[in-house]
């Protein structure tokens, strides 16, 4: 009889699709926004052509923006962006106790 020849065993379904390793786009907070209709169409275009979801593309081109800001501008949205992150971990911890 011949044996049979095991695979590295895969996991079931589509890989983790976070922007960091072993996250999962499911667990990102939700932002809901209204674009003009043009606008939408471009973001879908832009989508299928570089075969990256919306959200990355959105995510890419806030970086973007925040390079071409002064430095300054950029000090001060790292430490608003600090400081909501104190306000979330804060909020987690508080509803995981209750």
């Amino acid at each position: 009889m011949a044996r049979k020849i095991s695979k590295a065993k895969r996991r079931i379904g589509r890989p983790p699709a976070g922007a960091r390793e072993g996250e999962k786009v499911k667990d990102y907070p939700q932002l809901s926004i209204r674009l003009p209709g043009d606008v939408k169409a471009k973001l879908q275009a832009l989508s299928v052509i570089s075969a990256r979801p919306q959200w990355r593309l959105i995510s890419d081109a806030i970086e973007c923006y925040l390079r071409d800001r002064t430095q300054a501008e950029q000090q001060m949205v790292q430490q608003l962006v600090g400081r909501s992150r104190g306000r979330t971990q804060r909020a987690r911890t508080r509803d995981s106790r209750r």
